[in-house]
């Protein structure tokens, strides 16, 4: 990818802004369909997030994407755009690019070897379409007239009659995120879901900063918020908790509300069953080794101090709470460690097939800096890939 050295104001087709995976598959496609297409992007490199992404390998995918895996003021919004283009069309693409592949748990599919050949696969996508890039284009102002739109950039000017925006959220600043689409949306009238992070690792205060104790521990448990519960790992942090679990219900936790965790998700019964129905000494000894027996030690001997007594029902009581505790995260860790932002451009102002603005012909706005957050596990890479497929055909 190269930035060719224009200085006089530059046609086009369609103008896209961002290089993240929603704006590199826009360009690839749309050029491919005979469009001639500029992709400015504001960093000097593409695809940065895309190279760090399921620990370095891509989960590009997941196979068993739904609406139902998605949140969005709109639930039904994203399902026009990905009946339009499916896992298993991108699959076929990553399987024509001759990328090896695998499948994880829960339907996700990565990359065997690294991110960078999903990177170099959209590359490849876009020169194929013939697309014009512009890297470093920084201090980007759009104008928009009757006859289309008008880009100034330190990398120079560009007129389209076509714009789509795929600049993504605020999560990573440190990657280059800012929240440009959300102010771009604004200047034209679009309506904003206010951002914030999800995908996010969760910060314990008070007296709860105790957990931070377990610091590296993890377990199998049951997260849940805002009635969403999700049956993963748990990660113990030194400022609260994180693992797939916690990060997919921190999506759906609001301030002020709890997080409810199931510590005993694979077990029915009590887990002092046999203290209630032996007659064996009832002391701190034997709700630790009973706890040891389910759960990790370290888990175990923290929680044997939580008991509030050996009698029957404060057994009982004690089993129950395992399967409802609730913690009260006092925030989470924010941009910087988030996967992805929720919330967005308001789907209410774009038209769900195209992702077109309902207010201005000819604006168009995918991926992440839309209203649309998919859950952990390769869902809003597809997001990426739906919206910016629906937006190339349409142009």
């Amino acid at each position: 990818m190269s930035t060719p050295p224009f200085s006089l104001p530059q046609k086009f087709d369609a103008i896209v802004l961002g290089a993240g995976a929603a704006g590199l598959m826009c360009a690839g496609v749309a050029g491919q369909r005979g469009r001639r297409i500029a992709l400015l992007e504001h960093n000097a490199t593409p695809g940065r997030k895309i190279l760090i992404s399921g620990g370095g390998r891509a989960n590009f995918t997941n196979i068993h994407t739904a609406a139902a895996n998605f949140f969005s003021e709109n639930p039904h919004f994203a399902k026009s755009a990905l009946a339009l283009y499916t896992p298993r069309d991108f699959l076929a693409l990553i399987d024509r690019a001759g990328i090896q592949w695998h499948e994880k748990t829960l339907g996700q599919l990565f990359c065997n070897n690294s991110a960078r050949e999903l990177l170099d696969l959209l590359l490849a996508e876009c020169e194929r379409g013939h697309v014009q890039s512009f890297l470093n284009a920084k201090e980007i102002r759009v104008e928009h007239s009757t006859s289309g739109f008008v880009i100034q950039s330190t990398a120079g000017e560009f007129h389209a009659p076509t714009l789509v925006v795929a600049t993504g959220g605020l999560s990573i600043p440190k990657l280059g995120a800012t929240g440009f689409g959300y102010s771009l949306a604004r200047q034209f009238g679009l309506r904003i879901v206010e951002p914030r992070p999800a995908l996010v690792p969760i910060l314990l205060g008070g007296e709860e900063s105790a957990w931070t104790k377990l610091a590296g521990l993890s377990a199998a448990v049951i997260a849940s918020a805002s009635k969403k519960s999700f049956p993963e790992k748990l990660l113990f942090t030194h400022r609260g908790l994180s693992g797939p679990a916690i990060l997919q219900a921190s999506s759906y936790w609001r301030k002020g509300q709890p997080i409810e965790v199931n510590l005993l998700p694979d077990f029915t019964d009590s887990p002092f069953k046999f203290l209630l129905e032996l007659k064996s000494p009832r002391d701190e000894r034997a709700i630790r080794n009973a706890l040891r027996t389910h759960l990790p030690q370290r888990l175990a001997d923290f929680l044997t101090y939580e008991s509030k007594g050996f009698s029957n029902v404060a057994l009982t009581e004690f089993a129950q709470r395992l399967r409802h505790w609730n913690f009260n995260p006092v925030g989470t860790e924010g941009y910087e460690k988030a996967e992805v932002t929720a919330g967005g451009v308001d789907t209410r102002d774009l038209e769900a097939r195209t992702l077109e603005s309902r207010s201005i012909p000819g604006l168009f706005f995918i991926g992440e800096v839309v209203d649309v957050t998919g859950q952990l596990g390769g869902f809003n890479f597809q997001w990426a890939w739906s919206s910016a497929v629906a937006a190339a055909r349409a142009l």
